[in-house]
């Protein structure tokens, strides 16, 4: 039997066991802590559903990531402790908040960056292929390669629990971006971590099972960092792995979660507000109160995660196609941020009218 079947049938078998281990997280996740994972805190800026829902799908993500690590090493003979560590950590930080176990933004985000800061030198991690010449010097000094590596990882993991809050809205963007580094390395004859972006696919549309249209899980906090911290290594790995792709299409891949907290944080401080802290006023609320006024508060919740991600794929295309080209790449990726900010100028006029 060829590699190839033998990784089918490990796939087959971990979506089995992964769609059985969502199903039993959703029913039994409401006796954790006497129900501490119910979400019917529906006044948060961040709320846009109507009845109560189990924030568990962080649970369900690990304990299928963790069986998937095991499935890898049976195939492959290899323990991959940067994903171990880093995810689990980064799940953790997350579920502490989903279990009502209230830590302050700030020192939520310290330990943050404390633990990401001695996974990275320690490992170590690091970008090796950058299109910026200054930044590739600047790059060989060790203290300023972890520093740049963890800025990567904190404008994805917290963009990625940013974005969170619509049925479907960060799975299916996170489906696109994966979707895309594993067709690279497929491309490229990476065969071995093409397998381990396949698994967490899987867990993705395992888990968009259960939340789209209709939510019966959340991912919660511990989720949202758990499937922003793959990401981030995902798209770390895939750009060292294939230095002829342009490093600024990996940040147009990225663009709109990077630049949702970009914006957003300097549109807090303009605005007088605390920048660790939600408000309304993100893209996809601004876009979700738009959506409502013709499909009402139920259907907007998905449909705004439908158009949000198509938008985003049909403004990422493009860049597939000069994706070796470090110019064209570099220009997209800016024309990118210039419509970002055109969008976002209109629907906020548009909602405050």
């Amino acid at each position: 039997m060829g590699s190839e079947s033998i990784e089918a049938s490990f796939l087959s078998i971990f979506s089995l066991i992964s769609f059985f281990i969502f199903l039993i997280v959703s029913k039994y996740s409401l006796k954790i802590r006497r129900g501490a994972l119910l979400d019917s805190d529906f006044v948060k800026p961040q709320a846009f559903h109507q009845f109560p829902v189990t924030r568990s799908g962080g649970i369900g993500s690990i304990v299928c990531l963790m069986i998937f690590f095991y499935f890898y090493y049976l195939l492959y003979g290899k323990i991959l402790y940067d994903y171990i560590l880093i995810s689990s950590s980064m799940f953790l930080i997350g579920f502490l908040d989903d279990l009502q176990i209230k830590i302050k933004p700030f020192k939520r985000l310290l330990v943050m960056v404390f633990l990401l800061l001695i996974f990275i030198f320690f490992l170590p991690i690091k970008i090796s292929n950058i299109d910026i010449p200054f930044l590739k010097i600047l790059m060989n000094n060790h203290l300023f390669s972890s520093i740049f590596v963890l800025l990567c990882f904190l404008f994805v993991i917290n963009g990625a629990n940013l974005i969170d809050g619509f049925n479907g809205l960060l799975s299916i963007n996170l489906l696109i971006v994966n979707g895309v580094l594993a067709y690279i390395n497929l491309n490229s004859a990476h065969q071995e971590f093409s397998f381990l972006i396949i698994g967490q696919i899987v867990i993705l549309l395992i888990f968009l099972f259960f939340n789209f249209p209709y939510s019966k899980i959340f991912l919660g906090d511990s989720g949202a960092y758990l499937l922003g911290s793959l990401v981030a290594l995902n798209t770390i790995i895939t750009n060292n792995l294939n230095p002829n792709i342009s490093s600024f299409f990996f940040c147009t891949l990225l663009f709109y979660i990077f630049f949702e907290v970009f914006f957003s944080f300097f549109r807090k401080l303009t605005q007088n507000k605390s920048p660790i802290y939600p408000d309304e006023q993100h893209l996809h609320m601004l876009s979700y109160y738009k959506i409502s006024s013709f499909y009402g508060r139920e259907k907007a919740n998905f449909i705004n995660s439908i158009i949000v991600n198509l938008i985003y794929l049909i403004l990422i295309t493009p860049g597939l196609y000069f994706i070796e080209s470090p110019n064209l790449s570099r220009y997209w990726f800016f024309t990118l941020l210039i419509l970002y900010i055109l969008i976002y100028s209109r629907l906020y006029r548009l909602t405050k009218n």
